[in-house]
């Protein structure tokens, strides 16, 4: 009989032991009167006793009952006070705010009332000291929330992971680009990607590895202090993206590999683009030499008969102008394609116009050349500039204006001609010959030595704009117009906003976390990642026919609760919800109206769950349903489950309670939300955390530990 068999039936064990003390005791009695007596006696002694017997057995029973309520008596006073004693003694370690109400006989009441005094003094010293440790700890907390920001803020799409594939890093931008178009995604509260999760869940697992092999094979034959090789490869997510990815090796001070950073580049408009370029210049080509055929049978045909009537010349002639429209036409339309495809260099930006006029105004403005704005300032448009380069050059001009034509003043104005915006620089005085202009055109700006080779015709066919130069000698005054491309409005891209809160992007530990495989049994608790869920029903007989109508999820990667990357959905029902299930969790039949079905919603939970171990209260509830689902669903969960009610019983065989509530409080956990799936799970998440410490002290290690003490509970008997 092992120790917590023992433990479970410590009263019956100690009747029986105390009883049958007592009846040796009576029978030892016995046996020496008989050997001590004539055989006369022991005949009439025996006589006596077989005629008793009746008397005898109540007094066994008397006796039994006697000895059960003064055992039991003192049970309650001392032996069941003192273990529950031990229990929550080691409670105040985890949670000083604890008090253990007094029980028992008076000693161990005012040994109790002793443990309290220890405890409030115990927490007084513990806040000074937690106090410390957060005020030493400071420094750390700033460059952590440096790092979180930097990487939630990052313009790249940035993914860390282990050589398992498991992701140790991820950032905003990087969500944003694998999550758009995964329908549902962010309306369900659902994380395609998050910490601990499979990068092979986003991306194809051969290229990854394929890419992996490349690296390594480089790594093995290089020399020297070189950097780490890097590998691309093009792949298209989930949400119909095209993205190139750039692997670039995480090595450890022994210069193996140890994860990898891949940095994601979104190129689908760029592959849109080269696929429309690619079928207008096919389209162009196979055009243009029809149009220019057409034109030269005409051309030919108008020379090898010059004497052909008017009316014939006529002909030819409206064909070769109708011929030439259509391939101007046709320029046209390239060239607006082109202008439009050249909207995605890097190098140029969107800025209002009227911003970049008042840029200029404080650029070129100075106390010998005066700078003004005309009245045509158009605050709606905006360009598609490098206002930089431009600015530049156009102080540049300004510079050539003032000293050699002697311009006192400036005029600049913007205003929209169709696809194209118009800048005008207009001054007074002698209007500068065309040729002058086209010299300042092509000289180098100069306005510093990395500008040397820059020039103003440059900085326009840079922005795929044209000059035009009129001088108006009538008026006394010129004009030099750019022609720059106005910024076309964008529809705005379809990515929904993200939560509020900052999310936990990192977790560096888990480049040392062993991987989900079929030793998951030996795997250490705290190196385990689980999926905590809880779920709401219609009602409590799930072989009655009641359905899920809510499902809760977290996940706890490296010991910590990641309340960020949670799963929490609202299911139709076929049938109706009981009016005793909508006291309790408080969903509605209209909450439920037009939400999935649990055909759409438990797939998506299996995938959140996926290489994860299980954690519920009361697990044999849940997982009841979700086994009844299987053959509806074509889903099964077939992975490790831990259930906090069973593990309070492992931890505190002597406690009353069970309860998600009275749980909460023995371990100091608060509740908010209770009730509701995801609400539930939190706490439960929380709970299942401080259990782990406790299942250290009794020896509890591994899953299998575990597991194996909880099924040997009394809870564990439960069948739904």
């Amino acid at each position: 009989m092992n120790r917590k068999t023992i433990a479970r039936h410590r009263f019956g064990i100690t009747l029986t032991l105390v009883f049958a003390v007592q009846i040796l005791f009576v029978v030892a009695i016995f046996l020496s009167l008989a050997l001590d007596t004539t055989e006369a006696q022991r005949a009439w002694l025996r006589e006596m006793l077989l005629q008793r017997s009746g008397l005898w057995v109540a007094l066994a029973m008397l006796l039994l009952f006697a000895l059960g309520f003064g055992l039991k008596a003192l049970f309650n006073a001392y032996l069941t006070p003192i273990a529950r004693l031990a229990e929550d003694a080691v409670l105040l370690a985890t949670n000083p705010g604890r008090r253990i109400t007094p029980q028992g006989a008076r000693d161990v009441r005012v040994l109790i009332e002793k443990l309290n005094a220890l405890a409030a003094a115990y927490e007084t010293l513990h806040d000074d000291v937690q106090e410390k440790i957060e005020t030493a700890n400071r420094a750390l907390t700033e460059e952590k929330n440096r790092l979180a920001a930097l990487m939630t803020e990052l313009a790249l799409s940035v993914l860390v992971c282990n050589v398992e594939g498991r992701i140790l890093l991820y950032n905003t931008r990087s969500r944003q680009l694998i999550e758009t178009g995964v329908e549902g995604n962010f309306a369900a509260g659902i994380a395609t990607i998050g910490l601990g999760r499979s990068v092979f869940g986003v991306i194809e697992r051969g290229l990854i590895l394929h890419a992996l092999e490349q690296i390594q094979q480089r790594l093995m034959h290089q020399a020297g202090d070189v950097a780490p090789p890097v590998c691309a490869f093009v792949t298209t997510l989930a949400g119909g993206r095209i993205v190139r990815a750039h692997m670039a090796p995480v090595l450890d001070s022994a210069h193996t590999l140890n994860g990898f950073v891949l940095t994601l580049e979104d190129i689908t408009r760029n592959v849109e683009a080269d696929n429309r370029r690619d079928a207008l210049v096919q389209s162009l080509t196979q055009d243009a030499r029809a149009t220019l055929a057409n034109i030269r049978a005409a051309v030919e045909a108008i020379q090898t008969f010059p004497d052909m009537s008017a009316a014939q010349q006529n002909q030819f002639t409206g064909i070769i102008d109708d011929e030439s429209k259509r391939l101007v036409c046709q320029i046209d339309r390239a060239a607006y394609q082109r202008d439009n495809d050249l909207d995605g260099q890097r190098d140029l930006e969107d800025m209002r116009g009227a911003d970049l006029i008042a840029l200029l105004l404080r650029r070129i403005g100075s106390p010998s050349l005066r700078v003004v704005t005309g009245n045509t300032i158009d605050p709606t448009l905006w360009l598609r500039v490098d206002s930089y380069t431009l600015t530049q050059a156009l102080a540049y001009l300004a510079q050539r204006l003032a000293n050699e034509a002697g311009v006192t003043e400036l005029t600049f104005s913007l205003h929209r001609a169709d696809r194209l915006a118009n800048l005008d620089v207009t001054w007074s005085g002698m209007p500068l010959a065309a040729d002058t202009l086209r010299v300042w055109e092509s000289a180098a700006l100069q306005t510093s030595p990395a500008d040397e080779a820059l020039t103003l015709n440059a900085v326009v066919s840079h922005h795929g704009g044209e000059s035009v130069y009129r001088p108006e000698s009538s008026l006394g005054a010129a004009r030099y117009r750019l022609m720059l491309r106005a910024s076309e409005s964008r529809l705005a891209l379809d990515i929904p906003p993200m939560r509020p809160g900052r999310p936990e992007y990192y977790d560096f530990d888990l480049f040392h976390q062993p991987g989900q495989n079929a030793e998951i049994d030996q795997c250490l608790l705290s190196q385990l990642s689980y999926t905590v869920f809880d779920t709401e029903t219609t009602g409590l007989q799930p072989a009655a026919g009641d359905e899920i109508i809510s499902i809760g999820a977290l996940r706890i990667v490296n010991g910590r609760l990641l309340q960020h990357e949670s799963f929490d959905r609202l299911i139709q029902p076929r049938g109706m919800v009981s009016a005793e299930s909508i006291d309790i969790h408080g969903i509605t039949p209209a909450m439920l109206k037009d939400q999935p079905k649990i055909e759409i919603v438990l797939p998506q939970f299996h995938d959140f769950a996926a290489d994860t171990v299980l954690v519920a209260h009361n697990a044999a509830f849940d997982m009841r349903f979700l086994q009844l689902l299987e053959a509806k669903t074509g889903v099964a969960f077939a992975q490790p489950v831990l259930d906090t009610l069973l593990l309070s019983q492992v931890i505190h065989p002597n406690q009353d309670k069970h309860t998600l509530e009275a749980i909460a409080a023995r371990l100091g956990v608060p509740i908010v939300g209770r009730h509701t799936a995801l609400g539930d799970a939190i706490v439960t998440g929380e709970v299942f955390l401080k259990m782990i410490p406790f299942l250290a002290e009794k020896g509890l290690f591994t899953l299998e530990d575990a597991r194996d003490a909880a099924r040997q509970t009394l809870y564990a008997r439960i069948r739904y």
